[in-house]
């Protein structure tokens, strides 16, 4: 650990370049990640369709997002894997490899064949693409999140929230991709061909991220760590398991907001009947939100703390999603669906962009890669990967649409025991 005349020595010219450089070695992976995700979620009205066409209702989507959350599956496995990995040989080597499997999948979904060309089987290729995705994005932010926050000695969350920043620009570039074919192309040539466009637009994304990471330098801090031996790193590890499931807690109410941006499109479609664009319009508003928001909420939690900051995001999430919910319902039009979709992104970055620094520094640094990634996969995978069934699920079964506003405030009181947690019993401000 720096001594704090070290800490508050102005950064060197050469720190302000890897810093630079480590934003955009973390960012395009950690873009690419999300891209698929987002994509994936607010396509899957046409992917039912596409995969699933005998099913009838809800039921075809439900698979959909089952198939979806099945990806989640594997994150844990990539987590321990390539967590481990990035702590014995690497924050750089472990970069290159995830983005490298992450393209895999990404060209299959691509180029996957479709439930009339081969049948059910067509279900299992998609499969297969969602566990190579979730298996990579699994060692993904606990590698790319120990690279931002270990490449300064100041400003950790300011850095570090570039990875929620560069979120921000998935959700972009999704939104845009959704808001341009759903509002152009008729329902025939979405199940087509249009759905596959964006997949091919991350499939060249891929080959640069590789590029980028190849030509990059570890952290010094890794650099100057010996790594832990097998039996040494379990121990080690024994020893932080409180902190993995208290970070994991703490991920919640950030995951759940990604993922309830990602489902409202489909839910503007199924439940609202707005315009099959109108969802992807807010997609876009919140993913400029996002982008800008994060690093000045980084700023501040640098400054003041990053559980103050999420303490009171965490809360006004909480109070505020039912009467989002209800006024969507009540009085659904594009403008007032954009509303709570930008409110949502405003919220999403005060707790999530302070996250990475906070979870990062709960780790030592030979641990670090594994429990950031252990963690977080674990809330992901807990909170997230799963929401999209759950929103379907109960508003089919109740009939009501404002329910996912009930699990989604749940998610965020349990975070509030999270941060508390961090606070209390591991030292976190």
């Amino acid at each position: 650990m720096s001594s704090n005349a070290e800490t508050l020595t102005p950064p060197t010219a050469e720190e302000r370049r890897r810093a630079r450089r480590a934003v955009l070695a973390a960012g395009t992976g950690n873009a690419l990640e999300w891209f698929d995700i987002i994509v994936y979620a607010s396509f899957s009205s046409v992917i039912s369709r596409v995969f699933f066409p005998t099913s009838e209702g809800a039921t075809g989507l439900i698979l959909t997002f089952g198939i979806f959350a099945v990806s989640y599956l594997a994150r844990p496995v990539g987590a321990i894997f390539l967590g481990r990995y990035a702590d014995r040989a690497g924050r750089k080597a472990a970069l290159t490899l995830t983005i490298g499997i992450m393209t895999l999948g990404v060209g299959l979904m691509a180029v996957a064949p479709t439930h009339a060309s081969i049948g059910a089987a067509a279900a299992g290729l998609l499969i297969l693409a969602r566990l190579l995705q979730g298996f990579s994005a699994g060692g993904e932010f606990g590698s790319a999140t120990a690279f931002l926050t270990e490449s300064t000695r100041r400003g950790k969350a300011f850095l570090g929230s570039w990875q929620v920043a560069t979120q921000g620009v998935a959700l972009l570039l999704a939104g845009s991709f959704g808001f341009a074919l759903f509002g152009t192309l008729s329902p025939e040539a979405l199940q087509s061909w249009g759905w596959r466009v964006p997949f091919f637009f991350g499939l060249l994304i891929g080959p640069v991220g590789i590029w980028i990471r190849r030509s990059m330098d570890d952290t010094p801090e890794f650099a100057a760590t010996e790594p832990l031996t097998l039996g040494n790193f379990v121990r080690t590890f024994g020893h932080n398991v409180g902190r993995v499931l208290t970070a994991a807690i703490c991920v919640g109410a950030a995951t759940i907001s990604i993922y309830l941006v990602s489902y409202l499109p489909t839910f503007s479609i199924n439940n609202l009947g707005l315009p099959s664009w109108a969802g992807f319009l807010g997609n876009i508003v919140a993913g400029i939100t996002l982008f800008v928001l994060s690093p000045l909420v980084g700023l501040l939690a640098d400054r003041v703390g990053c559980t103050k900051v999420m303490l009171v995001a965490a809360v006004v999430g909480a109070l505020a999603i039912y009467p989002m919910f209800a006024l969507i319902t009540s009085s659904p039009s594009v403008l007032t669906l954009t509303l709570v979709q930008l409110v949502l992104g405003v919220i999403m970055s005060a707790y999530f962009a302070p996250l990475p620094a906070l979870m990062s520094q709960m780790f030592p640094t030979q641990i670090r890669s594994t429990g950031l990634a252990l963690s977080y996969n674990i809330g992901v995978t807990a909170f997230g990967g799963f929401a999209g069934a759950i929103f379907t699920a109960l508003i089919s079964s109740t009939g009501v649409l404002e329910s996912p506003a009930f699990y989604y405030m749940g998610i965020c009181v349990l975070s509030l025991v999270g941060l508390v947690l961090a606070r209390k019993a591991y030292g976190q401000r």
